[in-house]
């Protein structure tokens, strides 16, 4: 008994283990940009209000915290939280640099993904060019990948 009870624990913590592997959610933009350029892959620029807003929690809960998301996402996309808290901190350089995107990409709601294609121009500076946004999409994990890829394709 002891015996099924110690393969059952494992198999259970293997499993769980597997579904929490940690994604790289990056805040500074600059640094996710290069990193986007080097790999040659969009960005993934999720809008949210993480302390807050409940369409946001529910879209991580449903689709960003599954084993399907995290295996496309690192296959995929550079992943950027630009997140809009009420009650956590953040530096003022973060505060910055999400209402300038939130502005520039005139965001009106949250949850929002945007995905941007970036590149280096001869003096340096980083352009972004927009391919498509989404937001929260019923129906789990392969809907709204699906839904993603058929942005992303645009690059």
């Amino acid at each position: 008994m002891k015996k099924i009870l110690v393969i059952a624990f494992l198999t259970l913590t293997t499993m769980s283990l597997q579904a929490q592997e940690e994604l790289t959610w990056h805040t500074d933009l600059t640094k996710a940009t290069d990193i986007s350029i080097k790999e040659n892959k969009p960005l993934f620029l999720f809008f949210t209000g993480s302390d807050w807003c409940g369409w946001c929690i529910r879209l991580q809960k449903e689709v960003f915290k599954t084993p399907g998301f995290v295996k496309w996402a690192k296959e995929n996309v550079v992943l950027v939280e630009l997140d809009f808290p009420r009650k956590n901190e953040q530096t003022e350089a973060v505060k910055i640099q999400n209402a300038q995107l939130q502005q520039q990409l005139q965001v009106r709601g949250y949850p929002t993904v945007w995905f941007v294609s970036s590149a280096k121009t001869t003096d340096g500076k980083v352009n972004l060019n927009a391919l498509g946004s989404t937001g929260y999409v019923a129906g789990g994990p392969e809907i709204w990948i699906d839904g993603a890829n058929q942005i992303i394709k645009k690059k």
